[in-house]
């Protein structure tokens, strides 16, 4: 359904997104997820034809989006993070006002409208004008207007910015009622968006893709790399160099340390390694006492963290 292929954009000296390469399946969620300023926006605007691209290749339902641009906005919905509202406007009208602008045959608009206003739950504001509405219908409003002519493709950006939680989730819900019939890219930086909504993520970082799977395939490929959290009572100094001199140990982080002697130790083992038995060995053999030893799951946060720092390992698992 989209397929983007080494797209580049660059503002003189400046590239905002770097050979990014991704594709989404029909009836597919694509989380685009990345910190503010990776590039997620940039991309957006040029897969919706608001602006062309440096360089690379994009295509949505087998339509080119720099040489067949009036062709790919026929296919595509688009909410921007600001919504394209016209506050004087009734709600109804607004929303046949958009289906004019893309030429829909007048005997299909009366018909399109119905659906839009009972898939954004705004029966009751159909007749109000669009500057009395609260923050989150008006997020109705213009989610309305990017599906309302019944696109293959839907692209969010940061639809629920500035919402408060019941009207988040409100929209969450409306996404995830709306996948199947459309396939949806959603760009966004906050993560439980990507972990509640999303089939699959994209996380971009300064430009460039860090990483494509499902959140549950990234978390599992990441945590490989083993997380072990320690509480033993040792000498500081002692017991990070015991630790660090583990093999397959990849990182020591002593978290903590009490009055009492007490430690609190994250140790990070190389992927495919579990050293925790040996960990345990180690600190029974040294005559310490062990108070705690386990796993420690990695939640998408941690992944995103993982992935988007500068001292980061740059792996890119795909699917």
């Amino acid at each position: 359904m989209i397929e983007v292929q080494n797209l580049t954009k660059a503002y003189g000296l400046v590239t905002a997104v770097d050979h990014v390469s991704f594709t989404v399946n029909k009836g597919e969620i694509l989380g685009f997820l990345g910190p503010n300023g990776a590039g997620k926006t940039t991309t957006m605007r040029i897969l919706t034809g608001f602006m062309p691209a440096t360089s690379g290749t994009a295509r949505v339902s087998g339509f080119d989006v720099a040489q067949d641009s009036l062709e790919v906005r026929r296919h595509i919905g688009y909410l921007p993070e600001a919504p394209p509202l016209y506050p004087d406007m009734a709600v109804g009208t607004y929303l046949d006002f958009v289906l004019r602008i893309k030429n829909i045959p007048a005997e299909r608009r009366r018909a399109r409208v119905d659906d839009a206003i009972e898939k954004t739950n705004l029966g009751d504001k159909r007749t109000q004008l669009i500057k009395r509405l609260s923050r989150g219908y008006k997020q109705r409003v213009g989610l309305a207007q990017a599906l309302v002519h019944d696109p293959d493709v839907i692209i969010l950006d940061e639809p629920t910015v500035g919402l408060d939680p019941k009207q988040i989730i409100e929209v969450r819900h409306l996404i995830k009622s709306l996948a199947g019939s459309h396939t949806i890219i959603l760009s966004t930086h906050i993560l439980p968006e990507v972990s509640m909504t999303c089939d699959r993520v994209v996380i971009i970082n300064k430009g460039k893709i860090a990483a494509v799977d499902t959140p549950q395939n990234l978390t599992t490929q990441l945590k490989s790399g083993q997380r072990i959290q320690l509480e033993v009572r040792a000498p500081e100094k002692p017991m990070q160099e015991l630790l660090g001199q583990i093999p397959g140990t990849s990182r020591v982080q002593l978290d903590s340390s009490r009055a009492d002697g007490h430690l609190t130790a994250t140790v990070e083992a190389a992927p495919g390694q579990d050293i925790r038995s040996v960990i345990a060995a180690k600190i029974v053999e040294k005559g310490w006492e062990l108070y705690e030893l386990r796993g420690v799951s990695m939640s998408l946060e941690d992944i995103f963290l993982e992935l988007t720092t500068d001292d980061a390992a740059h792996a890119q698992p795909s699917n």
